[in-house]
């Protein structure tokens, strides 16, 4: 068999369907196996490929907000604050900025919560989006693996034949 194939006869004789009723992966995969052309990029470099500015920020904050880092860092911050706004401030003569019940710390911690979900949602979106993109990526090339097969054990059965064609 030749490099190039017409993808409708490769539909008919390994899969016995018309190249028409196939969906689009198999009729992609079978195009590709009929040029004898590999499987496109890699999925993570196909999501990377259409990703936006405001994708890989959203990524990159959901990886440090949910990191061991952060979560120490951030406790660290907290616990400065607190010290810093109850008695150690008076010490020196000032007053604290934010004395007990922490208003202000408060609020800055809502409006932390209110700004990192919605980002670390839509790194999770993405996220989703890579994984349909790998799922299909694999599809193909378990799809192709097969067609592959069946193409390569067509050939040794027919060169089978010819040997015992030309033997007997």
């Amino acid at each position: 068999m030749s490099h190039t194939e017409d993808p409708r006869h490769l539909a008919r004789e390994l899969l016995g369907r018309d190249f028409e009723d196939l969906a689009t992966d198999e009729q992609r995969v079978l195009r590709r196996v009929a040029s004898g052309t590999f499987t496109g990029s890699d999925a993570d470099e196909a999501a990377e490929a259409h990703a936006t500015r405001a994708d890989r920020l959203a990524d990159k904050v959901a990886a440090i907000g949910g990191s061991w880092g952060f979560i120490i860092g951030f406790a660290v911050v907290l616990l400065g604050w607190m010290l810093l706004n109850s008695r150690v401030l008076e010490v020196i003569g000032l007053d604290p900025f934010d004395a007990y019940p922490y208003i202000f710390l408060n609020l800055m911690l809502s409006t932390l919560a209110a700004v990192q979900a919605p980002v670390i949602l839509m790194s999770q979106n993405r996220q989703a989006a890579k994984d349909r993109i790998t799922a299909r990526h694999d599809y193909e090339v378990n799809l192709r693996t097969q067609l592959e097969i069946l193409r390569l054990s067509r050939k040794i059965e027919h060169l089978a034949q010819e040997l015992r064609s030309t033997r007997g």
